[in-house]
């Protein structure tokens, strides 16, 4: 029986990956054995026992790579404990966390064979200077501020209530 566990992630600017790289860090604390990597280099889930998967929400939607991911290993999530992130809105309001939640929601809704042990919403940044083609043209967008709500202590304390869910 495989071991390890494997956490995959989306990202445009690197945030996703920077907290995938922290709920391994803490995995790797509790005793487990973590691999990180972008979801686009999985190839096969054979070795892994349990799998996390994050995505920023990007225009109300988990970024493609990551639901391809979803569906591309379906059979094999459905027989293993399959935990769930999403980075969400960039400034702290209540709108805007109670907005990012519904499309989250949303998200999941459309994996309805997917029954993650866990699913969280985190906070995300926002970096004007990090933005890609076509964000990159858009001038309201270049004009906004720099902006990082997301929350380490909750993030660590998520990844540290993953470790026996993961089994």
């Amino acid at each position: 029986m495989a071991d390890s566990v494997l956490i995959a992630y989306a990202t445009r600017s690197g945030s996703t990956q920077e907290v995938a790289e922290r709920i391994a860090a803490m995995l790797r604390e509790s005793g487990l054995t973590v691999d990180v990597q972008p979801v686009k280099q999985v190839q096969t889930l054979d070795d892994y026992r349990a799998v996390v998967v994050g995505s920023p929400l990007y225009m109300s939607a988990w970024l493609k790579e990551a639901r391809n991911f979803l569906s591309r290993h379906r059979g094999t999530l459905t027989t293993m404990p399959v935990a769930v992130f999403a980075l969400g809105p960039t400034e702290d309001k209540q709108k805007d966390w109670a907005e990012t939640r519904e499309q989250f929601d949303k998200v999941l809704s459309q994996f309805p064979w997917l029954t993650p042990v866990a699913a969280e919403l985190f906070g995300g940044r926002f970096d004007p200077a990090r933005l890609t083609f076509p964000y990159n043209l858009i001038p309201a967008l270049k004009r906004m501020p720099v902006n990082d709500i997301r929350d380490w202590d909750a993030i660590g304390a998520w990844a540290n209530g993953l470790t026996d869910k993961l089994g």
